[in-house]
């Protein structure tokens, strides 16, 4: 379930052109006795925000992962950037990053737990500007395989929109279990993600009774959102993918925090 994700966003293009200035905090919490360290950023706002739980790639909370959620939070959100590792596990190379996503994944009560967590932070937080009754979470890679568990595992949300995420699982979803509705974006050639993977996960979203859309970019391959991924073949940005994914994110999210 590994994956292999770098780097910066692109440019993200559910956001104005205008952008307002984003606060930033960084912000702490703690859980059967490891302690997390992640960000909360929004712009500033009179009005209550739609909450964004967002959780980065294998390399965790980073200068890039950082970038990535001060552009969801100048699009109109509230972000929890969610540390899942603990507060000491920040890789610096990719070896490191395989590491922390393979004991992150090797307990995935443990990994639904830790995300429901750092979701519960955001919650709890009473300094912003958040509407409470408009929550999603968003993930890259590590973070896409992320989300997924803590949708399987019935978190109330919204909506779950995935970037080039892991699919697959050893606890997959009851029926009725998923209360968000899923948007799951991959590369059409990503070899990280199996026609098994995705045939399995069809079925289980189907069998759940899961309202989801999986949506297969041509000519993308693993890391495609990303604007500085470039370790060919296997994990590179794709500028069109990147463009349209992220269009389709936006419409989710809409349309999710728009129902009734």
């Amino acid at each position: 379930m590994l994956r292999r994700c770098m780097g910066l966003f692109g440019i993200l293009l559910w956001a104005t052109t205008a952008q307002a200035a984003v606060q930033d905090r960084a912000v702490s919490w703690e859980l059967d006795g490891t302690r997390f360290q992640g960000h909360i950023l929004h712009p500033d706002s009179k009005t209550p925000l739609p909450g964004l739980l967002m959780v980065p790639n294998w390399m965790g909370v980073n200068a890039s992962a950082l970038e990535k959620a001060r552009k969801l939070a100048e699009g109109g959100y509230v972000v929890l950037l969610a540390d899942v590792y603990g507060e000491g596990v920040r890789p610096k190379d990719t070896a490191e990053a395989a590491a922390a996503a393979h004991e992150a994944y090797s307990d995935l009560v443990r990994l639904r737990a830790r995300a429901q967590a750092a979701l519960d932070r955001l919650l709890a937080d009473e300094a912003v500007p958040l509407d409470r009754e408009r929550l999603a979470a968003v993930g890259f890679c590590f973070g896409g395989g992320t989300v997924l568990e803590l949708g399987r595992a019935g978190a109330d949300l919204d909506a779950i929109v995935t970037f080039h995420g892991a699919l697959d699982t050893n606890l997959p979803a009851a029926p009725g279990a998923v209360k968000a509705s899923l948007l799951v974006l991959n590369g059409a050639d990503d070899s990280y993600v199996s026609a098994e993977h995705i045939a399995a996960f069809q079925g289980e979203m189907t069998a759940a009774g899961a309202d989801w859309q999986f949506v297969n970019l041509a000519g993308a391959v693993h890391c495609f959102a990303e604007a500085d991924a470039h370790a060919p073949p296997g994990c590179v940005y794709h500028e069109r993918s990147a463009r349209r994914a992220y269009r389709m994110m936006s419409a989710h999210l809409a349309e999710a925090f728009a129902a009734p």
